[in-house]
Formats: structure tokens, sequence, C-alpha cells
């Protein structure tokens, strides 16, 4: 979606709403995302999600998305952790990267769903191999913590390498936490360890 001002979400939302109310799944996202954030119109949770509803039931993976997001903070709904994981998935089986880390990270912490750290680390290398910065970095940590997986330290430096390099200049800080963890690990490495983890991480490619 096009990024709008206040001023012109406004004018956005009236040429989105009459799209929405013929169905079209986009615009009825969009219209939910103007509730939700209370750009162009007042914040109303539950408006928000009625409209997300109509677009996730379409199959629409934004929507499916906002709407998991939705249930996990209990906005406009009661928080509901099962909710959340349903949705979520819904938006990560179509193959995007976002829902897919989120999907990985309820099932690291067991919310909503069984902890299952094979299962976490299954979706994040899904969110990460697209080039998703947080994947990327969880895996830098499982790999890290030999949890999930064995413990590797060239695998969780070349991850943490790439969630550095992945993090846009606004997100200074994860992007710094990654860096940090990555030097931590070298300090555990050989030469020839380093070397390969920086070498696996100049030959990737996303997928």
């Amino acid at each position: 979606m096009a990024a709008y001002n206040r001023g012109d979400y406004a004018t956005a939302l009236r040429l989105f709403r009459p799209l929405a109310d013929q169905g079209v799944a986009e615009a009825q996202c969009n219209v939910g995302f103007g509730y939700e954030t209370g750009q162009g119109v007042p914040q109303d949770y539950a408006e928000a999600m009625k409209w997300y509803r109509k677009a996730a039931d379409q199959g629409f993976a934004k929507a499916q998305f906002n709407l998991g997001v939705m249930y996990y903070n209990g906005e406009g709904v009661p928080q509901d952790y099962a909710e959340a994981m349903k949705w979520y998935r819904k938006a990560a089986d179509q193959g995007f990267a976002e829902p897919q880390f989120y999907v990985g990270l309820m099932y690291d912490r067991g919310e909503g769903v069984p902890q299952n750290q094979a299962e976490a680390f299954r979706w994040y290398r899904k969110a990460a191999d697209q080039g998703f910065a947080l994947g990327q970095f969880s895996l830098g940590a499982m790999y890290g913590n030999g949890e999930g997986v064995p413990q590797d330290y060239v695998q969780a430096h070349k991850w943490f390498n790439l969630a550095a390099a992945s993090f846009s200049a606004s997100e200074s800080e994860p992007r710094n936490e990654a860096v940090s963890y990555r030097d931590a690990l070298a300090k555990k490495m050989t030469p020839a360890q380093i070397a390969e983890a920086q070498r696996l991480a100049s030959e990737w490619k996303p997928k």
C-alpha cells in the first residue's frame, strides 16, 4: 500500500471505501488499517477487525497477518494466542516472510501452540531464507545456543552477519545486537571457522 500522510490518508480512505464495499480484499485491508491506526478515521479496533476479517476470509495474506497481530495484542478482541497463531499460519502458508517469522516465534515461546524449538527453527528458516532480518537473527541465536538444531558456531556467525546486513538503517538497535552476538561468537571460533562463516555469508542469496 502506498504511504500517505494523515491528511492524504483521509482522501485515500474515501477512495478505498467504495472498493471495499464491493468486496475488493486489498481495499478492505486498507480500510481496516485506517481504523486500526486512526489514520483518516477515528481509531476503532472493532471496525478494523471487521474489515480485516472480510479481506482475510478471501485469503488476503496481509489482512490475515494483521488479524493475527490484533488477536495477539488483544486489540478489539480478547487476547487469544491460539487465534493469533491460526491467522499467522494462514498468511505464512502463502509464503510471506513476516508471518513465517511470527509462527516461528510462537512455537519458540509456546504461545498458542505447545513449545517446539524444532518447529520454531523450521519457520524462522523460511523467513530467513527470504532475507527477513529477524528470522536471520533468530537462526543465529538458535545455532549459537543449540536450540532446535545442533550447536554450530559457523552457522550462527553466518546468520548474525546476514541479519546485521539485512536490518534497515532505522533498525540500529537490533543491527548492533546482531553485530555484538556475531563478534562474541568469533572469540570462541578458530580463524578457519570465522573464514568459513564469512564465506557462507558472502555466498548466500535469498530464495
